[in-house]
């Protein structure tokens, strides 16, 4: 199966997505990891993704797209895969259309994993504490909120349009969460 998993800051994306990709047998493929084999690497990418991220810029799209083609063209992205944190634009969600159609290949579902606002800031916080992580202030876990809502807004009425999106409820136990992935793969 290839699939886009979605879902706000603290919802469990990542962690569900690595159960996921473990019980399909596909691999759990993260932007943020992308970026970091790049960087390790030394590629030509990660080296001009270097350049942006040095100077505190955003690194542009056409980088970040090359990246994900490059890591979906891998023989271990064949029979599918969990896509984490891609895409998180609208020319993005297009990108990655055309990404697949080189392949002979497209989406089979994406799923948004949904989770209350107040919920997940006390998730955060909690993490946050932890973690040591004093940046993470309420304001700053809402603000960061928002802006997923913001951005993912039009991702799900595309998605939900192609009818490839699937809403799964995040909230309860990280067991409870994976069985309710699972059983809306299996449907």
């Amino acid at each position: 199966m290839r699939i886009v998993l979605m879902g706000p800051p603290g919802a469990g994306k990542g962690t569900q997505a690595v159960k996921i990709a473990d019980s399909l047998g596909v691999p759990h493929i993260s932007t943020g990891e992308i970026f970091r084999a790049n960087l390790a690497a030394g590629t030509p990418l990660g080296l001009e993704a270097k350049r942006y991220m040095e100077a505190g810029e955003y690194v542009p799209d056409e980088v970040t797209n090359s990246m994900v083609a490059s890591r979906l063209a891998e023989a271990d992205a064949a029979n599918g895969f969990i896509l984490d944190g891609y895409p998180r634009t609208l020319a993005q969600v297009g990108e990655l259309d055309g990404i697949l159609s080189s392949l002979g290949t497209q989406l089979d579902k994406v799923i948004e994993i949904t989770a209350d606002t107040d919920e997940v800031v006390a998730r955060l916080l909690n993490r946050a504490q932890e973690q040591g992580r004093a940046d993470d202030t309420e304001e700053v876990i809402r603000r960061r909120m928002d802006v997923y809502a913001e951005q993912t807004e039009p991702l799900v009425a595309v998605y939900s349009e192609k009818g490839l999106l699937v809403k799964v409820d995040g909230m309860g136990t990280m067991d409870e969460v994976t069985k309710r992935l699972l059983a809306t793969l299996e449907s």
